[in-house]
């Protein structure tokens, strides 16, 4: 019940900003989506533009946690904020992304969470909460991001494990 209600809060206040215009297929909508498909997982939510150098250097990285940790309940979902989407496809094809990508060409994502830097990460707990916030990308620290990561997957394994084997129980229909 806890996680259900920190992520209900991280969504609220995102809901608070939306205006009316964006209630269609917007970026904080397609972010809502991703985040309530992957609820009771790890996430690892990752802002990036085409132009940033750093950002090259993660997605590598990136790919590769996401196919190390993703049987344990690891997921990463990147946030793409070129105004001109060809820019951030034609990166996208020499950059290639095992993971969710999601456009938010006004930065309206952004704005919400202060992104100042490019990239900027957020890991997310199993309960829906912020635990880490890093901005740019450094080799020198990956043994810290990994070890970030790390932690909340053991933190919480078990709580995963019972949510896998309850959806299971259910055939998948979510209820509380």
């Amino acid at each position: 019940m806890r996680k259900i209600l920190a992520l209900t809060f991280l969504l609220i206040s995102f809901n608070a900003l939306a205006t009316p215009v964006e209630q269609g297929d917007s970026p904080r909508k397609s972010l809502e989506q991703a985040l309530l498909a992957e609820e009771g997982k790890v996430v690892y939510v990752d802002f990036w533009a085409s132009w940033c150098g750093p950002c090259v250097k993660s997605f590598p990285w990136m790919n590769k946690l996401q196919q190390q940790y993703q049987d344990q309940g690891f997921t990463v979902i990147s946030i793409n904020l070129d105004a001109d989407k060809t820019k951030a496809s034609q990166f996208l094809k020499d950059n290639p992304a095992s993971f969710a990508v999601i456009y938010d060409n006004k930065g309206t994502i952004a704005k919400h969470f202060a992104i100042q830097g490019m990239p900027t990460s957020m890991l997310i707990s199993r309960d829906g909460e912020i635990k880490y916030r890093h901005s740019g990308f450094f080799s020198g620290k990956i043994n810290q991001y990994e070890d970030e990561i790390k932690q909340l997957l053991n933190s919480s394994s078990t709580t995963f494990l019972k949510n896998t084997s309850n959806k299971r129980n259910r055939g998948n229909h979510e209820s509380e």
